[in-house]
């Protein structure tokens, strides 16, 4: 599939892949994807920026390569590897048949078939289909050094391995990076891409939301499931739940045929909503009536 050529064309892209978004948010996918610049989304956990990366490359019928980040992530592990258990066995191989050429050897050893690729090399390979999707997940968890090599990787979209030479993207990839603001991602890295802040739904939204990702569940009961999460988020909780969460909520009551909300019901499947022990202690009892009976108050007759 071409790259849409309006913002609504972008937003019913995204609604074929079950992905509801608002007009803010499907513009800067479009101004993205026309521009062809990275795409920086920050949010809370569990608001679906992960989600829109898949959504973008489903629909776009293209490769998604997802970079994972973690604490200690550096460049060599992003972007590629030798295979050394490989080499050595080469190594071996060699010896035990005689080859002196020492050179040969070495040039055997390090070209592309013992190259192992990780996702941001992967990424600058060309592509039948097209770019693929580029997600760099989680960047606040990596530190400042590696930051600061994507500033580069980014700009220029290539990568130099000493042994082999420069790669250069013959396309540029689709580049969606996400935080969840565990820390300040640096201005300089901010710079280089559009930046959204992914924010929890409204209440219409996440009923759609809902309806898309756990259509069995009645109107009546997605609408008590959103009243009580959206109801839930006004607490002082240590993580409050994401939309991930409410969709992972439905199809656990769902499982369970539960036809409306109880304080039972609620205290029974908590840890579909809450990850946190001192969170679930608060809302046991009569917390969980009072929230219950707060979110059917607001809602409005059906």
């Amino acid at each position: 599939m071409q790259i849409p050529q309006s913002i609504d064309a972008v937003a019913r892209a995204l609604a074929g892949q079950n992905y509801v978004c608002g007009r803010d948010l499907a513009t800067v996918v479009f101004l993205a994807l026309k521009l062809g610049r990275p795409l920086f989304l920050e949010g809370e956990a569990g608001v679906g920026k992960t989600e829109i990366a898949k959504a973008i490359a489903a629909a776009l019928g293209r490769r998604l390569i997802r970079l994972q980040c973690y604490e200690g992530l550096d460049a060599a592990s992003a972007v590629y590897e030798w295979n050394f258990p490989a080499q050595m066995i080469a190594i071996r191989t060699a010896e035990a048949a005689g080859h002196a050429d020492r050179e040969a050897l070495q040039a055997q050893l390090f070209s592309a078939d013992y190259l192992t690729e990780r996702p941001l090399l992967q990424a600058m390979r060309p592509d039948a289909n097209g770019a693929p999707v580029l997600l760099i997940d989680e960047l606040d968890r990596t530190d400042e050094p590696f930051e600061a090599f994507l500033l580069e990787a980014l700009s220029d979209f290539q990568v130099t391995i000493p042994e082999l030479g420069t790669i250069k993207a013959p396309e540029p990839p689709i580049v969606i990076l996400t935080s969840n603001r565990t820390r300040e991602v640096h201005d300089a890295l901010k710079r280089r891409c559009l930046y959204h802040w992914v924010d929890y739904p409204d209440f219409d939204r996440e009923i759609a939301i809902l309806q898309a990702r756990a259509p069995e569940a009645s109107e009546a009961l997605s609408r008590e499931i959103v009243a009580f999460v959206q109801k839930l988020r006004t607490e002082d909780l240590f993580k409050k739940p994401g939309v991930a969460e409410t969709i992972d909520w439905a199809k656990c009551l769902l499982a369970l045929d539960v036809i409306n909300l109880s304080p039972e019901v609620i205290a029974d499947t908590m840890g579909a909503i809450l990850k946190y022990q001192d969170d679930i202690a608060r809302l046991q009892g009569s917390e969980a009536r009072r929230l219950l009976d707060e979110a059917r108050k607001s809602l409005a007759p059906v």
